[in-house]
Formats: C-alpha cells, sequence, structure tokens
C-alpha cells in the first residue's frame, strides 16, 4: 500500500487503484477526503470528524461509503441512506477492496472530570494501524502503527510505552498538529531512542510503501 500523510490525524491509503482515508478532520487539509473510494472515522472529537469534509467526499463519489462508530454514524447518516456504516470492536469488514478489523472502544481519559466518548481503532489488511485517540493494543501483530504522538490526553512517556507494547515494525506520527517544529527533535529523539522500533515522520503530503 501507498501511505500518505495528511495534517494531524489524517492518512490516505492506496492499493490498485482504491484510496481508503482514514480521519479527515478540521485540523487536515480541505481537500483530505476528496477522491476517497471508502472513509473511516476513529470518533467524533472534530480534529478528526468533519463533517463538510466528509459530505463533500461522499458527494464528488457517489460509490464512496463510511465506516465509523455510532456516534458519528447518527450525524451524517440520513443524508447518504445506505452509505453510512456502524462498527465497533470486534467487528471486520471489506472497504473498497481493504480489510479492516476494528479494535478498540473508549477515547483515553483527557481529564477525570471530562466524560470519555466511544473512540475505536482500524487495523487495515492487517498491517497498519490506526488507533485514532487511544492507546489501543490489537489483538493482532502490527506492521506499521500510526503513532500519537501530542495530545491533550497522553504523555511522552506513555507514547513510548505503547511503542514497546505492540512492537510494530515501524511507527509514523500522527496527531501531531499541536507539536512545534521547535519540539519535534526532542520526540524524534526520545521516541527513536526508547520506542524500541523505527521510527519516523512524514510531513504532510509526504508518501510512503507500506
Amino acid at each position: 500500500m501507498k501511505l500518505t500523510k495528511k495534517s494531524h490525524a489524517c492518512v490516505r491509503l492506496e492499493k490498485d487503484g482504491r484510496t481508503l482515508v482514514l480521519d479527515p478532520g478540521g485540523f487536515t487539509e480541505e481537500d483530505a477526503a476528496l477522491g476517497a473510494d471508502a472513509l473511516l472515522v476513529t470518533h467524533e472529537h472534530p480534529d478528526h470528524f468533519d463533517e463538510g469534509r466528509l459530505r463533500a467526499a461522499l458527494e464528488a463519489n457517489p460509490a464512496a461509503e463510511i465506516w465509523t462508530l455510532r456516534s458519528v454514524a447518527e450525524r451524517i447518516s440520513a443524508a447518504f441512506p445506505g452509505r453510512v456504516h456502524t462498527v465497533g470492536h470486534g467487528d471486520a469488514f471489506t472497504a473498497a477492496g481493504f480489510d479492516v478489523q476494528v479494535h478498540g472502544e473508549l477515547h483515553a481519559v483527557i481529564h477525570p472530570d471530562i466524560p470519555r466518548i466511544t473512540n475505536v481503532g482500524y487495523l487495515v489488511d492487517g498491517s497498519v494501524f490506526h488507533p485514532g485517540d487511544a492507546l489501543t493494543v490489537p489483538d493482532h501483530p502490527v506492521d506499521t502503527l500510526l503513532l500519537p504522538v501530542m495530545a491533550p490526553w497522553n504523555k511522552i512517556s506513555e507514547v513510548i510505552d505503547y511503542v514497546r507494547e505492540v512492537r510494530p515494525r515501524r511507527a509514523y506520527d500522527i496527531h501531531d498538529a499541536l507539536l512545534t517544529d521547535l519540539a519535534r527533535p526532542i520526540y524524534d529523539r526520545q521516541i527513536g531512542e526508547l520506542g524500541g522500533t523505527d521510527h519516523a515522520r512524514l510531513a504532510p503530503g509526504d508518501s510512503t510503501e507500506v
């Protein structure tokens, strides 16, 4: 697969002429979801779910479909009957030729006073795992981990321990819109030295084969 990093938590995966887009939220490019044959959304927070971007993608491609959890599906399914699918932990499905497994149930704790919402992660083709806003460890080996490096709900020691627990062959940064260029070398060095795997980051628009 070809993996293209978009801003923040959004990535595009391409295979056999089909495109899968994950989490085209409000911190990513306006056109991040356009051209998608399938879209996956991990949860309802606006940096992962932007209704306008999803609507634009579904209107541009009448065959495109969305897979997401109930809280997101309820907000967009009426406008696109039969094209928005509700999924949860343990589900497996095929989207535009990509095999997807669903892992996880809850968003990470931001603060004890803030109620937790639902969150799911997606393992694509048994290889690439996008956890959304959680440090979910799938019960399946992960080749490429999309690693949330900077969020109100995490700290770098947790990020490092997460990489160690998942034990992917490589990890690429996501959820990084809040991380300044000044601080990036600190994260690169500490995750690279302590995570125990090949760690790298892609600038928005950059691609790699996975």
